[in-house]
């Protein structure tokens, strides 16, 4: 998959929608499982360290593989943009999602994550497209906020004490900054190929979350003899379905995609987050998370329709101006 809107690497054209409704699938499911993923590797990774070798080895992986398929040299500039993504999406983003993980249930750490089309479409309108957004829109991400609003001072989420609530707060202000860099995304320069941009953010990444790690005084406190087999299994999880899939669709879908679309995985993760956090993990699934997700569901037609027009009328601005330059 490529980072412009190429149907396959090297060729122009408009993507496939049979590979944009693939790429979609993946950020929606297989992301979806990651928050109950990253909670079995935290038993007995630190968490900043296990983020660090999560995206340190996926990111080696995919640079490694462009660069052995001819993938050019990236610049200092490539290396400077993905190196302020990586932070960002990486570091700043899922490092706060992990940390929260410590106190707050996965499915409820996912439900919070659902303010990130909040922030993606106040940012795009503020800093990047300046394109005020309809009203329909605002009512979307008003219903998806509200689910989120509903679990507040509920277990997991506040109730349990001081400890919750900092959990909480970590997520939503990670929320933030990865739609924030998310929209830097759009605008960076990018390495020609998609697996090199995104190996270099990831690597870029994990350079920040040894950092965090090494402030934390995470290796003062590891015994990596103690790790047990479910949380090497969940991180070779992580690695290969949540880094090198799930995060890879995520960045070609913000090349070929408006960010309300794509941001609505936000909406979907909490309910696969929930199921799977209820089904394997005993985590509670009370009323008050079952109309939250309701909400945000809704919240999910409302936005998805209202971002499938505004995909179509950038797909036909596009055309035009392929047919004045040709």
């Amino acid at each position: 998959m490529s980072a412009t809107t190429e149907g396959s690497e090297g060729a122009p054209g408009e993507p496939r929608p049979s590979t944009v409704l693939l790429a979609f699938a993946a950020v929606y499911l297989i992301w979806g499982s990651t928050y109950l993923a990253i909670r079995f590797a935290i038993e007995t990774i630190p968490p900043m360290t296990m983020a660090a070798m999560r995206f340190s080895v996926a990111g080696a992986l995919l640079y490694g593989w462009s660069r052995a398929r001819g993938a050019a040299r990236p610049t200092a500039r490539q290396w400077r943009d993905a190196t302020i993504v990586g932070t960002l999406l990486l570091a700043g983003g899922n490092g706060a999602v992990v940390l929260a993980e410590q106190w707050v249930p996965s499915g409820l750490a996912a439900l919070l994550v659902a303010t990130v089309p909040l922030w993606l479409v106040i940012l795009d309108a503020l800093f990047a497209s300046r394109s005020r957004p309809s009203r329909r829109a605002v009512t979307g991400l008003a219903m998806g906020f509200g689910g989120v609003a509903l679990l507040t001072g509920s277990p997991g989420v506040g109730a349990g004490g001081p400890e919750e609530l900092l959990g909480a707060l970590l997520v939503i202000c990670g929320s933030f900054v990865w739609a924030a860099g998310s929209l830097y995304s759009r605008y960076a320069t990018t390495a020609p190929r998609p697996r090199m941009w995104v190996g270099m953010q990831m690597l870029a990444g994990s350079v920040a979350l040894v950092a965090l790690a090494l402030a934390f005084g995470e290796p003062a406190r590891w015994d990596p003899w103690a790790i047990s087999a479910k949380s090497w299994w969940a991180l070779a999880y992580l690695i290969v379905f949540g880094a090198v899939i799930g995060y890879t669709a995520y960045i070609w879908l913000l090349r070929v995609s408006t960010p309300a679309r794509v941001g609505t995985y936000a909406y979907v993760n909490p309910v696969v987050a929930l199921l799977l956090g209820w089904a394997l993990a005993d985590e509670p699934l009370t009323f008050r998370s079952l109309a939250a997700g309701a909400i945000i569901l809704g919240s999910v037609v409302v936005i998805t329709s209202e971002a499938g027009r505004g995909f179509g009328a950038r797909r036909a601005v596009t055309s035009r101006l392929r047919r004045r330059s040709a």
